[in-house]
């Protein structure tokens, strides 16, 4: 019995790598991403929202440190607060004119509203501590965040979600 499930467990997750989906693991909740999904939808809309973003000089995942050297343990933390940042915050602000565009961005959020539940559910677990670090670090974002008007500000979060992908997956 105990063989069976172990092939189990590896059949499962053969059949998520083959079928482009990483196990991410942060702090003690592990999540199931579909990383490749979200990296080629992105990347078909990436140029077209960077070239909306007509500020430079300000960003809002990339101020000094915002998401290094945070503490394996709050790790959880940091990306619950991020998944519901994008979910609440910035998808509902990125609409273009360009209904291709509009698409992958619903197909990105859509991506996301499955991985904030999956990480909703381990938050409510009380699996992820927050504490001074990762709450200091999502207060930053929001800072920087609220430092531009909504639509700019939504558009300039998606267009760095290079930046959080990058971050996921060198952290896990």
């Amino acid at each position: 019995m105990k063989g069976s499930h172990i092939f189990l467990f590896s059949a499962t997750c053969w059949l998520m790598l083959a079928n482009g989906n990483k196990i991410f693991h942060f702090g003690p909740c592990r999540i199931s991403v579909s990383m490749n999904e979200i990296r080629a939808g992105f990347a078909a809309i990436k140029a077209n929202i960077q070239g909306r973003d007509p500020i430079r000089t300000v960003s809002i995942l990339s101020q000094p440190h915002s998401l290094h050297r945070i503490k394996s343990s709050e790790k959880c933390c940091i990306i619950h607060h991020l998944f519901n940042f994008y979910v609440d915050k910035v998808f509902k602000y990125c609409t273009t004119e360009d209904s291709y565009i509009n698409r992958k961005i619903s197909s990105i959020a859509n991506s996301f509203l499955s991985i904030k539940r999956n990480l909703a559910q381990c938050h409510n677990q009380n699996m992820c501590k927050c504490g001074q670090e990762s709450t200091e670090k999502f207060k930053q974002i929001l800072t920087n965040y609220k430092g531009l008007n909504v639509t700019s500000a939504a558009m300039k979060s998606l267009g760095e979600l290079d930046i959080l992908l990058d971050w996921m997956e060198k952290s896990h």
